[in-house]
């Protein structure tokens, strides 16, 4: 096999040597490896593996020609292409792909004395965040696939750790690993798209997991209990946080934006000005045209919005009482009211103001508190 020209390196230990090139991203296994991935060929585990891939198969909107390209010569002719054009041998390699940017692959290690795990994630969620058990995009038959809906969006983990596993070992570890990366998205406050629920990842995530098959005593446990876990969970869960900084812009402080608290409870920034303006004088409006981020980011008002958010899921999945909902969703309504109008002596007035409100149909009570905070603040 020719090895990968122009190829930037990015991390070489003893096992392993990680390279970029281009639209990929290659670890190269220095030593024999027993590999789990979700490859569309060698994929399941493997013993025979040299390299595993990730690339930018496409761009993440409407790209037709690639989406045409990937599926023209079916998913094994696409692998052996994409192995071709970075002279891989197609039967040694796993792949992954993806429309993320592989400038912004995260690496991240950690470790404890001799255990050494290496996370390598790309990580988009603003086109295909979903959580386990939502409506499905994509229907297979034994005549093929049926597309329900559009995709786009994928996070993929790489995952090499640096001492031998037994088979039930590697087969948890992509448990661990899976939990991590939606503990990442639970810290970013990431919803479905498909869903009111909180995203547990994308519809087309893909992994590659490697351990050397003769380093070591094999270990048993890659459970969240034992400290391998341990190092599993805080790599995949920090290198997925920082391809997500990267590649989307999420980090903690970008989510207090209201829209990221309540867009799916129908707080949309495409149309909340025009959803509002009815709510607000001609000047008002303007000023909060002029003065939008200073609104829709002001901390006070994004606990609010969350707190609201909260309150609206534990409505929804039954938590709290039908016959209470209305009179608690009102309390936080006057307190987004009061947050926003910097006046939390006026907490009874707005609370008295806002009676007329749905927690089953929320916005329009939502856009009532901001118009009437923002009404309030200079009065």
């Amino acid at each position: 096999m020719a090895a990968v020209t122009s190829a930037e390196e990015l991390l070489v230990t003893s096992e392993f040597k990680l390279n970029r090139s281009g639209r990929f991203v290659i670890a190269e296994l220095l030593v024999p490896h027993r590999v789990l991935s979700t490859s569309v060929r060698n994929g399941g585990q493997t013993e025979h593996l040299k390299f595993l891939v990730n690339h930018q198969s496409c761009e993440g909107a409407d790209h037709r020609e690639r989406h045409e390209h990937i599926t023209g010569s079916g998913m094994d002719g696409y692998h052996d292409a994409t192995c071709r054009e970075i002279d891989l041998d197609p039967k040694y390699a796993a792949t992954m792909g993806t429309a993320a940017n592989m400038n912004y692959a995260a690496i991240v290690q950690s470790t404890d004395g001799a255990l050494t795990v290496t996370a390598v994630v790309t990580a988009g969620v603003h086109g295909n965040a979903a959580c386990a058990g939502d409506p499905a995009t994509w229907r297979e038959t034994e005549n093929g696939w049926q597309k329900i809906a559009p995709l786009g969006g994928t996070i993929n983990t790489l995952l090499i750790i640096n001492h031998s596993l037994t088979e039930g070992a590697l087969a948890r570890s992509v448990a661990t690993m899976t939990e991590a990366k939606s503990a990442s998205l639970q810290r970013l406050a990431v919803r479905s798209l498909y869903s009111k629920d909180f995203a547990t990842g994308t519809g087309t995530d893909q992994y590659c997991v490697a351990a050397p098959l003769s380093k070591g005593k094999p270990l048993t446990s890659t459970s969240p209990h034992a400290k391998l876990g341990e190092l599993i969970g805080t790599a995949v869960r920090n290198a997925t946080t920082e391809a997500l900084r990267w590649q989307n812009g999420l980090e903690a402080s970008s989510t207090r934006l209201l829209f990221h608290a309540l867009k799916c409870y129908g707080i949309v920034e495409a149309s909340f000005l025009s959803d509002i303006a009815p709510l607000l004088t001609e000047r008002e409006l303007e000023l909060l045209k002029k003065n939008f981020n200073s609104v829709v980011y002001e901390p006070k008002v994004a606990a609010a919005a969350f707190a609201m958010a909260s309150v609206l899921d534990r409505i929804r999945c039954g938590t709290l009482p039908p016959s209470v909902a209305s009179d608690i969703f009102r309390q936080y309504a006057a307190t987004m009211a009061s947050s926003l109008t910097a006046k939390p002596e006026r907490w009874p007035d707005f609370f008295t103001r806002l009676s007329a409100v749905d927690p089953e149909h929320p916005a329009p009570t939502i856009l009532s508190a901001i118009a009437l905070g923002w009404s309030e603040k200079w009065r």
